[in-house]
């Protein structure tokens, strides 16, 4: 008669059956390496960042002690012409207008476009469809955007053209104008609006819409009343990211929308942008050490400034319309 082997016997081969236990030394070690790799990333983001901002910081200080520039000439001055002529005007006005006006014809193109896409594909689309037209939108954002200058200065601009000429009689928009670089822009950032939206339409919930549905609506009183509200803060987050895009955008605005810095709110008119300015400066035209290079830090700060401001109302109207669902 065999005896019945204890609690303790049976731990002991319980363990022998399931195999001795791993040492921790090795996985302990393998941890402290992943920590450490991610501080050092975490450390190395936070330096870059306190290395860009304390460069701009410290060129605009240097800026601004020049003989030739004053800070409230530059922050309240409407005439920007650092290059021509004996006396210098360092109004930042001008090239806020422009950056803003060919940064307003993109939104006004790309924002409603964009969420009418992202409706479609979410909402009407066959899955067929779907699975076809989003790769072939999300392509255009790998586009190089001096491809879109170019299409801007010969496409955009001359189909413009024509079509004034057959409205009106005259070419009313010129070679170099914000309306065409506007609208590159928008079809630039149109991928970053149509996905962004397109996702965030279809993580609400699906008992919304058969609750909506049960309550007797059409598919467009869903989609337009239920869908588009509670992804709301979804679709601002993408609206915030495409206008922030658009007003950092650099090569679009340098090809086609022309040098001639003025404070004008006519979209037909020849313009210059911040970004575009500064690819001027660096193109070597201007002394290395003097104050048009020294001017360019200046502008980076300003439209620095813009989008961190734009950025923080962005989150503090996101936190206003978010949804939470279960």
């Amino acid at each position: 008669m065999s005896a019945v082997p204890s609690s303790q016997g049976q731990r002991v081969l319980e363990a022998a059956r399931c195999g001795s236990p791993r040492p921790t030394t090795l996985r302990d070690a393998r941890e402290r390496v992943v920590r450490g790799l991610l501080l050092l990333a975490a450390v190395f983001s936070v330096l870059t960042t306190t290395t860009i901002v304390g460069t701009l910081a410290w060129e605009t200080f240097h800026f601004i002690r020049l003989p030739e520039v004053t800070l409230s000439d530059f922050l309240l001055g409407t005439t920007w012409s650092p290059l021509l002529g004996a006396e210098k005007h360092f109004g930042i006005w001008p090239l806020v207008c422009g950056t803003l006006l060919v940064s307003a014809v993109g939104a006004a193109f790309a924002l409603p476009v964009g969420l009418i896409t992202a409706v479609y594909l979410s909402e009407y689309a066959p899955p067929r469809v779907r699975a076809t037209l989003k790769p072939v939108l999300e392509v255009l954002a790998g586009v190089p955007t001096v491809v879109y200058g170019f299409f801007a200065l010969m496409v955009i601009t001359p189909a413009l053209q024509s079509l004034c000429t057959w409205a009106f009689g005259r070419p009313v928009f010129p070679g170099y104008n914000a309306t065409g670089a506007g609208l590159a822009v928008g079809v630039m950032i149109l991928p970053i609006v149509t996905s962004l939206s397109e996702d965030a339409l279809r993580a609400v919930p699906r008992g919304l819409r058969e609750g909506a549905h049960a309550l007797g609506g059409t598919r467009f009183d869903v989609s337009v009343r239920v869908v588009v509200p509670a992804a709301l803060s979804g679709i601002m987050a993408s609206f915030f990211l495409a206008i922030t895009r658009a007003i950092g955008e650099t090569m679009i605005v340098a090809l086609a929308a022309g040098g001639l810095a003025q404070l004008t709110f006519n979209p037909a008119s020849e313009t210059q942008t911040m970004t575009a300015y500064m690819v001027q400066i660096f193109l070597g035209d201007a002394p290395a050490f003097g104050v048009e290079n020294l001017s360019s830090y200046a502008v980076a700060s300003v439209l620095f400034v813009i989008t961190l401001a734009l950025t923080m109302v962005g989150n503090l109207l996101l936190r206003m319309f978010r949804e939470e669902y279960e």
